[in-house]
């Protein structure tokens, strides 16, 4: 039975193409995660980068990204299908970093380290020696900068650089802005779906739960905190006259609902 199967394997495959390993596809899904969602083409310069990495060609690689995004539940809540002929394979590597992204997210860095021949610290742009200088804890504090790195790339990545409630596009006045704290739940803390691309000033009231953003319908909520007896004009527009607007939702990992229904919580009305 073993032999048939690959038998018509064999003959389904063109010639010349290979079958994915598991390491090209735990690279492939970590650029998935990376790159915004319209610039998953041939012609992306990071993917022609992982198709000489991997001797696949940037067309091929292009394709397998289509490919993990017909597993994205985000995409498919918008109606985008992706490419359909995923592998059994392309699925369990879909799954083990959907239900554990920390986990699979690190070890999907470390063979992109590896194949660059730096550290994951180098890969991120880590300065180690800062952290060695200071006489701070190196091994913690490195791993929360990679891990921070990383979940940046993603978040402002699946948000197309922009502020998903200003429309600001300028990366250096944006934050990876995690839901649920990252000190309060270690098992999302590199879950793309905690994240949220805020501008630093509504960053700062999400933290503070002076503003959220409604688990049912995405909208934005302002705390009365804010409002004091005589309020700036500036407050009115920076806030109170976003009341009930919905965010700028992002092109692929859609924020998670029950995460946000967390923040809700700590509202204060």
């Amino acid at each position: 039975m073993v032999v048939g199967k690959r038998i018509i394997l064999a003959i389904n495959m063109k010639d010349g193409q290979k079958l994915w390993t598991k390491d090209e596809l735990m690279l492939a899904i970590n650029l998935y995660c990376k790159l915004p969602f319209g610039k998953m083409h041939k012609g992306n310069p990071a993917i022609i980068g992982l198709a000489k990495m991997i001797a696949r060609t940037p067309s091929s690689v292009a394709y397998k990204l289509v490919n993990f995004a017909s597993l994205d539940p985000s995409l498919q809540a918008r109606g985008i299908k992706g490419a359909s002929n995923t592998s059994k394979l392309d699925k369990q590597i879909w799954d083990e970093f959907y239900h554990n992204w920390d986990a699979a997210l690190i070890e999907s860095e470390q063979l992109l380290a590896n194949a660059n021949h730096v550290t994951v610290e180098a890969l991120n742009q880590i300065d180690v020696n800062e952290i060695l200088q200071q006489g701070l804890d190196k091994e913690r504090l490195v791993k929360t900068r990679v891990n921070q790195s990383i979940f940046r790339k993603m978040v402002l990545a699946a948000y197309n650089n922009t502020c998903c409630i200003t429309g600001i596009d300028n990366p250096e006045l944006l934050n990876a802005s995690h839901i649920v704290p990252w000190s309060k739940d270690e098992k999302n803390r590199l879950n793309p779906m905690n994240g949220l691309c805020l501008n630093a000033l509504h960053d700062r009231a999400f933290d503070k739960y002076l503003l959220t953003i409604n688990a049912e319908d995405y909208t934005i909520q302002v705390s009365s905190k804010l409002r004091a007896k005589e309020t700036l004009a500036m407050m009115d527009l920076n806030f109170f006259a976003l009341v009930g607007k919905e965010i700028r939702l992002p092109d692929k990992f859609l924020p998670d609902r029950e995460l946000l229904k967390r923040h809700n919580e700590g509202f204060v009305v």
